[in-house]
This record gives structure tokens, C-alpha cells and sequence, in this order.
């Protein structure tokens, strides 16, 4: 613990952090309070910079897994005209019995040459708990091209509470690598807990 009973994060997770460069001592001492005393079983730390009108903003999201929950801490910057530029970060932790679906796409280029350490260009995990869901509607129809009748709306549901997209060409094979191993942890962890 520091001086101002802040637990330490592990050394590993405390230098990805760091290597972000994004207020690292702001992010970690986040992070270490949603993490506790609790063991750090797994991490992932992404770092995005978005285009908004002629600046550009980072965002930077660690993903912490412990035996017993989920932690995810998000920082964003924000610029007020006329003062100082501010940071904002948000922890949100889940207990890991609450996740209903982890889902793992990964995106391989030229699949022939596909061995078991290869790397996938494109990886993209999601996590649903059932807070957020992403609907699309659209008019539903029928098959009589003469019909001009009301059918009503049409649409899917799905859960939308977590994404985190990595490809080699804007985060590097370590970091894609490093996705998968995360979302897969986190699938094993989060199967059937009865």
C-alpha cells in the first residue's frame, strides 16, 4: 500500500499502465481502489485516440479480471474552453457471476496458413451483463409487392455493455495477442459457476 492506503498494483499491469503515458498515476491509483486487496488474475490495457473536429482525444480502458470480479476503468480527456484541460476516469466493477456472455471474434488473414500461434489480424471481445442493449429496427414487409399495409417493425437485440476491437495495423500483433488471451480468460472464468 502507499503512504495514502492505495493498494499497489502488480508490477506488470502497473508498467502497461505506465507505458501508456496517459496520467499513469491517475489511471493506476483508479484502478488499484476498485481492485483492492484482491488478486489481479488477468489484464488488458488499451489506449485510443479519437478525432473530434480539428483535436484529438485519447481514451484509455484497463480491464482488470480478479478471482471474484471484473473491473473495467475508463479515462477520457475533456477540453472547457478557457480552462484547463480535465481527465475523467470511471471504474465499473462486475462480480464475474453477473457477465452472461463473453464473445470472442478473431479476424484471421490467409486462414490456409493458419497455425496454432498465429496471430489474428482483427480481434473483437464483447461482454454483456444485461445493462446495455444495442436494438436496429427496421419496417418489416411482407412478400406481396402490391401491399401497402402497415406490417409493423422488425429488428434484433443484442447485448451491448462491453467491446474492445484490436487489429495488428492500429494496435500491434502484442496487443491483439494479448486480447485474445484476455477474452478467453475471461470466457473460462465465466462459464457455468454453480
Amino acid at each position: 500500500m502507499t503512504s495514502l492506503g492505495i493498494p499497489r498494483l502488480p508490477a506488470d499491469l502497473a508498467a502497461a499502465i505506465v507505458s501508456c503515458g496517459y496520467f499513469p498515476e491517475m489511471v493506476s491509483d483508479a484502478v488499484a481502489l476498485a481492485v483492492g486487496q484482491e488478486q489481479v488474475v488477468g489484464h488488458l490495457v488499451q489506449v485510443e485516440a479519437t478525432f473530434l473536429r480539428d483535436e484529438i482525444q485519447r481514451h484509455l480502458s484497463v480491464f482488470v479480471v480478479t478471482p471474484n470480479r471484473f473491473i473495467a476503468a475508463h479515462t477520457d480527456e475533456e477540453a472547457v474552453a478557457g480552462e484547463h484541460p480535465q481527465a475523467i476516469t470511471t471504474t465499473e466493477v462486475l462480480s464475474l457471476s453477473r457477465i452472461r456472455s463473453v464473445s470472442l471474434t478473431q479476424v484471421v488473414a490467409r486462414p490456409e496458413r493458419y497455425r496454432h500461434d498465429s496471430t489474428p489480424t482483427e480481434t473483437l471481445m464483447t461482454v454483456g451483463w444485461g445493462t446495455v442493449r444495442h436494438v436496429d429496427l427496421e419496417p418489416a414487409a411482407c412478400n406481396d409487392p402490391n401491399c401497402d399495409a402497415d406490417h409493423g417493425y422488425t429488428g434484433t437485440s443484442t447485448a451491448d455493455d462491453l467491446a474492445v476491437r484490436m487489429s495488428v495495423a492500429a494496435d500491434g500483433a502484442e496487443n491483439v495477442a494479448a486480447l485474445v488471451r484476455f477474452g478467453t480468460l475471461l470466457q473460462q472464468l465465466t462459464g457455468d459457476r454453480r
